[in-house]
């Protein structure tokens, strides 16, 4: 439940702090006086959009900050865990801030968050109901969701859901399947051309870089043999060389003798570079002769090349790499093309699956729905009569409907308020006047199913008065008993019926008016009511009726 509410710095309030009671509170006070200004600093804890011109002192922000009791609301914990939002077992707290600058913060227990998260949190917590939301009546999910929430589908329709994802999943992989295979059967012709250019190439992987490293090599034969001559010369030429240098290097260590350390092995380690310098030498010779000029075999290259090259460039490849894998490619998709018919065919059997699945769900939920119809169409009818509305009938309509998130139903409130009038929708003949009592008669209803801490109903209770206001009154009394009830009300017969009474009223000082609300004690109340009865010259008769209302409390 609601436990308090701060706000600072909100239109014409400065500071308001104040406390709230379990059960049923009423909120009365003049028009005027600034009820609307509460109730719109409450509504940016729920997601409304801020505005800078509510910030009265540009020196600095608006706090509005709320504090709930929430123990024993496991729906509310548990999407507060699963979205990494602090929790405590005893106490939410919301606040929103607006600097004068117009930069709006949320926070949930202290730790800020995105103000979507903030919605999501606090319509888990409260219910404002106001008189525009009596429109909500003649919408197709409103009643929708009423009859879900009285059915106890919410476990059904989560997993309808899955298995209505797993359609749409289905279906959206046959489709896509479709139209590749519609693409691929059109471009099948040309594909198979592409697939036989390369495939008439015959590459291997690395070939590319093979035959260009033998082009080089024949393109520069010339220089080539000359580098292969410098170094097998260096090594082993005619006029000297390293081979010759080591060997005039072992003799000189023989006559060193024995002034050389053995431990050295400094022969040893000559004659080995000699072994090793020999056979360098050799390779050189052995590459040398292998190199021979060969016109034909360089035409050959520069030929297989040329196709490759211009291969590469039709098809906006690197190398012939790129163009095995895009042969490989080719060949998937034409297998692919080719096995199409039976890969339709399973994604056909999947989807009807999948449809089958999700309609035998749907199915249950439906059958939930009109169950649940029939009994609430009687409900409605036996709460809401008494409120001035003595020949009212009214009926569910639940009919088949395509397959939607929400099922494969249309769900319709008919009423007919007068006897010789035929049913029709609740949002084509009802007046304010009867949608707000048919509103309240609904919450009556569904207040016991509700996992929410607390509702306010702002004036619902507008253009009826005497014995009807009375059974309203009595009803938002009844609501209380399962959950939190706040009421703003300009009515005598629903302002008694409240456990706890509070007035907002305007304050003035030297320089500006102030909204203000407190907790009447039980004399003011009778004061209170009794002007309500009255006016503003209250007599003893109206103190008398005022105490006599209090009284049948």
């Amino acid at each position: 439940m609601l436990e308090s509410l701060h706000i600072s710095n909100y239109a014409l309030i400065d500071l308001i702090d104040i406390d709230f009671h379990p059960g049923f509170n009423v909120i009365t006070g003049e028009t005027g006086a600034g009820k609307s200004i509460i109730l719109g600093a409450l509504s940016l804890l729920l997601g409304a959009r801020a505005d800078t011109r509510v910030v009265t002192d540009p020196e600095t922000k608006s706090v509005i900050e709320a504090v709930f009791s929430v123990k024993d609301y496991p729906l509310l914990k548990e999407f507060c865990l699963q979205e990494d939002i602090e929790w405590d077992d005893d106490r939410c707290i919301l606040r929103r801030e607006i600097s004068p600058a117009g930069r709006s913060r949320a926070f949930v227990n202290d730790s800020p968050v995105p103000l979507a998260k903030l919605r999501e949190v606090s319509l888990h917590l409260i219910d404002i109901h106001s008189q525009h939301q009596n429109q909500l009546l003649s919408t197709p999910a409103f009643q929708l969701d009423v009859i879900d929430t009285l059915a106890g589908n919410s476990s059904r329709l989560k997993a309808y859901q899955v298995r209505f994802n797993a359609l749409r999943e289905a279906i959206k992989r046959l489709k896509t399947a479709r139209a590749r295979i519609e693409r691929s059967r059109e471009d099948e012709e040309f594909t198979r051309y592409q697939l036989e250019q390369i495939e008439e190439l015959g590459l291997q992987r690395g070939e590319q870089a093979e035959l260009e490293r033998e082009r080089d090599v024949m393109t520069n034969l010339a220089s080539i043999k000359e580098a292969l001559a410098k170094a097998t010369g260096a090594l082993d030429g005619d006029n000297g060389g390293a081979l010759r240098l080591v060997d005039k290097a072992i003799e000189a260590c023989n006559e060193l003798g024995d002034l050389l350390d053995a431990s050295d092995a400094i022969p040893e380690r000559l004659e080995s570079a000699k072994i090793e310098l020999a056979d360098i030498a050799s390779t050189f010779c052995v590459l040398d002769e292998s190199l021979g000029a060969d016109p034909a075999a360089l035409a050959s290259i520069e030929e297989r090349l040329g196709a490759i090259y211009s291969l590469c460039h039709k098809h906006h490849v690197a190398d012939a790499d790129g163009l095995i894998d895009l042969r490989d490619s080719l060949r998937e998709k034409l297998r692919a093309l080719d096995s199409s018919d039976e890969t339709l065919e399973e994604l056909e059997r999947d989807a009807r699956r999948a449809k089958a699945l999700a309609r035998e769900a749907a199915q249950e939920i439906s059958n939930a729905r009109k169950e649940e119809a029939e009994r609430f169409g009687r409900r409605l009818t036996e709460i809401a009569m008494p409120l001035g509305m003595k020949n009212l009938r009214c009926e569910i309509s639940v009919t088949p409907a395509d397959m939607t998130a929400t099922g494969c139903d249309n769900v319709e409130f008919m009423v007919a308020f007068n006897k010789n009038q035929p049913l029709m929708p609740v949002g084509a003949t009802a007046s304010g006047g009867e949608i707000s009592r048919l509103m309240l008669s609904i919450k009556s209803i569904i207040a016991s199913r509700m996992q929410l801490p607390s509702i306010i109903f702002d004036e619902i209770d507008t253009g009826v008065s005497g014995d009807v206001a009375n059974r309203m009154g009595q009803m938002m009394k009844d609501i209380s008993e399962n959950i939190q009830v706040t009421t703003i009300t300009h009515l005598p017969q629903v302002a008694s019926k409240g456990a706890h009474q509070y007035r907002v009223y305007k304050e003035d000082d030297e320089q500006s008016t102030h909204t203000r609300i407190s907790l009447l004690s039980d004399e003011e109340r009778v004061r209170s009511i009794a002007a309500m009865l009255g006016g503003a010259d209250i007599d003893e008769t109206a103190i008398a009726a005022a105490r006599s209302l209090l009284a049948q409390r």
